[in-house]
């Protein structure tokens, strides 16, 4: 055999050795890690009671206020970075006004807060429109208003228009009968093609809390198929685009969909987000549920205390019907149906305030999960 060739199938078995070696020592590392993971079982399920009493309401966690404190102290990262980002969608904002001019709606999405960007987009190129700015990161949004703000916008527009047409001084006030959401939205809807005017509606967050329920988005899509007003608005929401189907979104909302990433911390809006902390005792809970309850609205906060001042009042009892509860809220005029109510059972269910259990007569009943004392002291510090 030449020396050249085999020198050749020397080095190929030495690569082939050198291949088995690393193979066999990934089998190995394989095999150790699947014997620690095993025998980390096995050491827990060892010890009993004592592990499975681990839970998260053991920890001893810190103050809210506290906690909230040291985040607003962190030190913001990347600075130069996010200032370079957001100065180049600057040169977008033309584009998006154009958008607009088109009758589309701006929709924009991406990781980090879009506030601050939106809010610069308004001052420096919606000049010539009156910008309506909806904070819907907010649990106590109130859609009526938002609407009935809209609806006097209009209305001083087309009084200014009626009077130098024909001469004669208009009424100052809005016309009587416009009661629900529904009313006022079929006025704006019926006034808007006489009014002289450009209204945007810049919305932070229309998937919030308060606004994605579909009574409210059906109502803010009604509004932005007038011609007089545009909307402008983020999400953040990882299900937000479920919230409208595809009839909603080509033919009321028009949506201009923006990829816009920020990688600014969501200081402003997490702000009004309720940390759920739960600890050992039930301080850290009372405080919590207080902090959800006052960032609800005032009727809101009244249909918990109609089943806190039940449940303290009939101990014994396993909960309340929730029949039971729409009675009593409907005589106290707190809710004017029941999808009303269902919408402030889901905000407390979602935070935890309340929870829904079967009764012994099979109907669902309702319970507020905190003990007798942290009930009354809660309900006390509920003004």
């Amino acid at each position: 055999m030449a020396p050249k060739r085999k020198k050749v199938e020397v080095e190929e078995e030495e690569a082939r050795a050198q291949v088995e070696v690393e193979e066999e020592d990934e089998e190995e590392e394989e095999l150790a890690f699947s014997r620690n993971y095993f025998l980390a079982k096995e050491v827990g399920s060892a010890s009993g009671k004592r592990s499975a009493a681990r839970k998260v309401s053991e920890i001893n966690l810190v103050d809210d206020q506290l906690l909230r404190a040291s985040l607003s102290e962190l030190p913001t990262k990347h600075e130069k970075e996010i200032g370079s980002l957001l100065e180049s969608y600057k040169g977008l904002y033309s584009n998006w006004l154009f958008e607009l001019r088109c009758g589309f709606g701006l929709l924009m999405y991406g990781f980090g807060s879009k506030k601050a960007l939106l809010e610069d987009f308004a001052s420096s190129t919606l000049t010539s429109y009156t910008v309506v700015v909806i904070n819907g990161y907010l649990a106590s949004v109130n859609l009526k208003q938002v609407m009935t703000t809209i609806a006097e916008i209009l209305w001083e527009h087309y009084k200014c228009k009626a009077k130098t047409s024909t001469g004669k001084k208009q009424q100052t006030q809005l016309p009587n009968g416009l009661k629900s959401v529904d009313d006022i939205v079929t006025f704006i809807v019926d006034i808007s093609d006489d009014c002289n005017c450009s209204v945007c509606l810049l919305i932070h967050n229309i998937d919030g809390p308060a606004l994605r329920d579909p009574d409210s988005q059906q109502h803010l899509a009604r509004v932005s198929c007038c011609s007089c007003i545009c909307l402008v608005a983020s999400i953040d929401h990882v299900n937000a685009p479920l919230l409208w189907d595809k009839k909603m979104v080509y033919t009321q909302f028009k949506w201009s969909w923006h990829h816009v990433p920020t990688f600014v911390p969501y200081k402003v809006e997490g702000l009004f987000n309720p940390l759920i902390l739960f600890s050992s005792g039930h301080v850290q809970t009372t405080k919590t549920a207080l902090v959800v309850l006052q960032s609800l609205t005032p009727n809101a906060q009244s249909v918990f205390r109609v089943l806190a001042e039940f449940q303290l009042a009939n101990e014994k009892e396993e909960g309340m019907h929730v029949s039971e509860l729409y009675t009593k809220c409907r005589e106290q005029f707190l809710v004017s149906s029941q999808v009303t109510l269902n919408a402030h059972l889901t905000e407390f269910k979602d935070h935890k305030l309340v929870k829904m259990r079967r009764h012994s007569d099979g109907q669902d009943c309702l319970h507020i999960p905190l003990p007798t004392n942290a009930l009354e002291k809660l309900l006390q510090e509920l003004v």
